[in-house]
């Protein structure tokens, strides 16, 4: 057997554990929903965050001091998804009253209403520097509305799926979105195709790498899965949660290092990314984790639940 020298002690280290420098310590309970609490997003920069819910509301958030700043009223029905434009000025709100909502953040009022989707709508994204708005519905469809005209209705709908569209992302030129048919699919807006992954498993978000090459995927059988964005293969599979019943998210870490899902049972879960190994595993909430927002610099984690909550979490 060949001997082992001792290690210099700078190697001993550049050996940390693989699940430090992730943000699985709690710093605040945000308070502020009568209900569960269906999806929580940051704003770009990372300075709020906006969470939505059963109770129809919309809190406004400071995440790093743990403050509601405001409640914004006015849906008839659960509010998805929001998202926040770019220079903060305004937010954008969707879910069964089957219209887009366009808010004010400072004054808190309407902008405008948005009417086209049939149905509830699930998920919603600003792309374009802002200029076009995209949402995804039960409607089983994807729709396109542009902010700088006064027009309400969509300046295109793409329907090639055939269930319900649960989440939705912009990348550059490209629309992803996942379905409960169980495909991926990509719409290249530049060149007028659509490119589908059939996964066999009803997927319930979608998140891009921060390098643009991989799209992450939760699926209904407890799975996880890592496509290569181009060809569509699949490049890895993460499990160890559950997630059977439940709309929830996933991401990955800004340094695209690790994956981030949630569990039906309360966790929050980091696996490595290209070993595809838990590295850390924590209980975040009593009832089910349906939503969650990595920080743009991987310093915190904000997660909501079906328990009320929204949860801000730091680097230990």
């Amino acid at each position: 057997m060949a001997y082992q020298y001792p290690k210099l002690p700078e190697e001993y280290v550049a050996e940390k554990p693989a699940g430090d420098g992730l943000p699985c310590k709690e710093a605040h309970q945000l308070k502020g929903h009568e209900g569960p609490v269906l999806a929580v997003r940051f704003n770009v920069p990372g300075t709020y965050c906006l969470s939505c819910g059963k109770d129809r509301n919309i809190c406004l958030w400071n995440p790093s001091r743990g403050v509601l700043v405001k409640t914004y009223a006015g849906h008839g029905y659960e509010v998805r998804d929001v998202s926040v434009s770019k220079d903060n000025s305004k937010f954008a709100s969707v879910g069964g009253d089957k219209q887009v909502f366009l808010w004010d953040v400072g004054t808190g009022r309407f902008i405008r209403k948005l009417r086209g989707h049939d149905s509830t709508i699930n998920a919603v994204t600003y792309a374009a520097n802002d200029d076009v708005l995209v949402t995804a519905g039960y409607d089983q469809c994807v729709k396109l509305w542009d902010m700088k005209s006064r027009s309400t209705e969509a300046m295109q709908t793409m329907k090639a799926f055939r269930d319900s569209v649960t989440s939705v992302l912009v990348h550059g030129w490209e629309i992803i979105a996942g379905s409960v048919d169980g495909t991926v699919r990509r719409f290249d807006v530049r060149m007028g195709r659509v490119y589908t992954d059939e996964l066999h498993h009803p997927v319930t978000s979608v998140a891009a790498s921060h390098d643009g090459l991989c799209v992450l995927a939760a699926c209904l059988d407890s799975t996880l899965r890592l496509l290569d964005k181009s060809t569509g293969e699949l490049l890895s599979t993460y499990t160890g949660h559950v997630h059977s019943s439940v709309k929830m998210d996933c991401c990955l870490t800004p340094t695209d290092a690790h994956v981030v899902g949630c569990s039906e049972t309360g966790e929050v879960v980091f696996w490595d990314l290209v070993e595809s190994e838990i590295v850390r595993c924590f209980k975040a909430h009593q009832g089910v984790v349906c939503s969650m927002a990595m920080h743009p610099e991987g310093t915190s984690l904000v997660t909501s639940s079906l328990d009320g909550l929204v949860k801000v979490w730091v680097v230990e």
